[in-house]
């Protein structure tokens, strides 16, 4: 295995399409020192890009047993529930983009929560008919969805994995035995003043023997989920899904406060999705991701919105090119947050929302400076009467990417919600608390429906979205995906203009400063953008404020010249590894 967490390769090869990169780009300050490892015909090794190096390493160490991208991805998450608790984890839900290297076919799995059987529209709202305050409901009972992780991870591996399923969690569940050095970035957010860490179960695991509260440094030890890695091993996805996990599950969904009505049969009856995945055109690559509930079709249509404009003739440096990016992405946004929901339910026009002349018209009406007034959504072809959806999503999640020896690819995006989920523990691991995601109101004010409103059996809208680019004739050119709750749209699209348009390296591309505009939200790392780049967006007018993606975990690959350019976000513990 070779290890490059600070010694990535940085191939800044641009494509032969792709405009020269400004003399004068956005300072990357802190980008780790480039590394080209040697290459002179194609290089098809196996990889693992993962937000911490343990999990990265559990999926190498799979990897190099002979096993394959599905294999080492129920290693890795096995490994990120336990040091990586406050982003994913086995209690939580994921959507999966898969590419088949020998057939050329790229797949979706959905594993996304669902509300449980008696879920009703109005669980979010008070005896007045008001939205419940969000930190009231993301440490409620009711905000649990039903896992879907496991469930996706147990069918993928069944359909494409090599080595027996039982030896899959050795790395996760020694490491829970023996204890693992908390990382700084875990240390900060078990020190940060959030709701969740307010919830008992939070408090007691991440206490030291003396009474302290745990930091970066500090040993954390796991027994109970190192007890059920052992019964899941053995028993397979029913370890979760029946039995005393199961049990207990129910039982603290319904514990106060705001008692869930999760029950046995909710999770006996829980089935992943397995999707068509949603591929359109985009510059040299084909661009594949998850459908509805999950938000490729958002990305699809942000890609399509720049490639109206002439944002691949620009640069970092470009004020111009940051303006176009905001408003593209509000109009995106705009239409995402209308329409997008569960297909099972509503009628998502994704035709109509990736039409060429309806990107052509919206495209339109990007101007040479910003509406205060948010844009409206658009009206594609196919669409109902709906009404905009202001749901909250916290930016927890996390993504990873894996190759193996066959050239299989594994593009996965994987979440607990929020920090630590709802605080709530079972066997070691928190539940998530997804149901948040969907609108708490099912109406707005006027009685309009929301397409992402509660129901029964329903899975929330999600802004994920793993994607795999391939060339032209189906082949694998790269991968990515990200954390960040609804920035994850803006923090991928903004990587993959860097990359492909303006031809930076995967590594420059992610360490670029990140702008999320959506509706009158104009957010992002105003410390790193220069100050004529401020200047002349807000001559534009976006006005950039501090905020919304300010905590990005964006992990990509590219094949370029037949070398491999992968990168991980710096604002993270993220690692590239190498498989021998």
């Amino acid at each position: 295995m070779r290890i490059f967490s600070s010694l990535i390769p940085l191939l800044a090869v641009p494509l032969a399409a792709c405009a020269p990169v400004p003399t004068a780009p956005v300072s990357t300050a802190g980008v780790p020192t480039a590394f080209a490892p040697p290459a002179t015909a194609e290089d098809k090794r196996a990889f693992v890009i993962a937000a911490n190096p343990l999990a990265g390493q559990a999926g190498i160490e799979v990897l190099e047993r002979g096993g394959s991208a599905a294999d080492a991805a129920v290693a890795i998450q096995a490994m990120l529930s336990l040091v990586e608790p406050q982003s994913s984890g086995i209690g939580g839900g994921a959507f999966m983009t898969y590419y088949d290297a020998k057939s050329r076919a790229v797949s979706i799995y959905d594993g996304r929560e669902t509300a449980p059987g008696q879920a009703s529209p109005s669980m979010f709202v008070d005896a007045a008919g008001k939205p419940l305050p969000f930190d009231t409901a993301v440490l409620s009972g009711r905000a649990t969805g039903v896992p879907g992780a496991v469930a996706l991870l147990a069918e993928a591996q069944r359909e494409h994995g090599k080595l027996a399923w039982a030896s899959l969690f050795g790395s996760a569940e020694r490491t829970a035995s023996d204890g693992f050095i908390v990382s700084p970035r875990l240390g900060r957010l078990i020190a940060g003043n959030y709701a969740e860490n307010h919830a008992p179960d939070v408090v007691a695991y991440f206490r030291n023997p003396d009474g302290s509260r745990m930091k970066a440094g500090d040993r954390l030890r796991n027994a109970p989920y190192a007890g059920f890695l052992r019964r899941l091993a053995a028993q397979g996805s029913a370890a979760l899904y029946a039995g005393s996990t199961a049990a207990k599950i129910v039982a603290r969904t319904h514990n106060a406060p705001l008692a869930g009505s999760m029950t046995i049969a909710d999770l006996a009856a829980y089935r992943p999705v397995k999707r068509q995945a949603l591929c359109r055109p985009h510059r040299i690559y084909l661009v594949c991701g998850a459908p509805p509930p999950a938000s490729g079709v958002g990305e699809l249509e942000l890609l399509g919105l720049l490639e109206r404009t002439d944002i691949a003739g620009r640069g970092p440096s470009d004020p111009q090119a940051w303006y176009l990016f905001a408003e593209a992405s509000r109009l995106m946004y705009a239409d995402r947050d209308q329409y997008v929901g569960d297909s099972a339910f509503v009628d998502v026009p994704v035709d109509g929302l990736l039409d060429p002349a309806y990107l052509d018209q919206r495209a339109r009406q990007i101007g040479s400076s910003a509406s205060p007034a948010p844009p409206p959504a658009g009206t594609p072809r196919g669409a109902r009467m709906l009404t905009p959806d202001r749901t909250r999503e916290p930016t927890g999640t996390s993504h990873f990417i894996v190759r193996d020896a066959a050239g299989n690819v594994v593009s996965m995006t994987t979440t607990v919600e929020s920090i630590f989920g709802t605080g709530r523990m079972v066997d070691g691991f928190f539940l998530n608390n997804q149901l948040t995601d969907f609108s708490f109101s099912p109406v707005d004010d006027q009685g309009r429906p929301i397409a992402n409103a509660v129901a029964p059996g329903k899975r929330p809208r999600s802004s994920m979205t793993p994607l795999i680019l391939l060339t032209r004739d189906g082949q694998f050119a790269g991968a990515i995906g990200s954390a960040g709750g609804m920035s994850i749209l803006a923090f991928v699209g903004k990587s993959l203009v860097a990359a492909i348009d303006w031809g930076l390296s995967m590594q420059q591309a992610l360490a670029l400063p990140n702008l999320v505009a959506r509706g009158a939200n104009l957010q992002g790392e105003v410390s790193k953008f220069p100050p004529e780049v401020l200047a002349g967006l807000k001559a534009r007018g976006i006005d950039l404020k501090p905020g919304q993606g300010e905590d990005s975990g964006v992990h990509a690959v590219l094949i370029r010249d037949g070398r491999i350019d992968g990168g991980f976000d710096p604002r993270r513990e993220g690692v590239v590894l190498f498989a021998r």
